[in-house]
């Protein structure tokens, strides 16, 4: 069992969803986030003064996936998300020790569905 933590763009919220969902993923938990990497922020000027803006917002998805999920996983992000550009994000895939299904207390591949 896997964990996949990416951080994408909010717009492409929509595409990566479509992509996940051909794929056949359905589960996901989504949060709204900020933070900065290689974009480093930017800078704008209201009434004169000039803001430092440095923590861009994202969208974070959270997907326990069993093995053989884990590569289409990856693949359906990275088509939904890419744009060629910096700030595109970042896919992390971590090793998931235990999920345990409340409802049922199933674990293991059978938890995760």
């Amino acid at each position: 069992m896997k964990l996949v933590i990416a951080m994408i763009q909010p717009h492409k919220l929509p595409d990566v969803k479509k992509a996940l969902f051909d794929a056949g993923i359905h589960k996901m938990t989504v949060t709204n986030v900020v933070g900065c990497g290689q974009q480093k922020g930017y800078s704008e000027t209201y009434r004169g003064v000039v803001h430092n803006v440095n923590l861009l917002k994202k969208v974070r998805l959270e997907i326990g996936v069993n093995e053989e999920f884990v590569k289409p996983t990856i693949q359906a992000i990275i088509k939904g998300a890419k744009t060629g550009k910096i700030g595109d994000g970042k896919i992390f895939v971590m090793e998931l020790a235990r999920c345990i299904r409340v409802r049922t207390e199933e674990e293991g591949n059978d938890a995760i569905g």
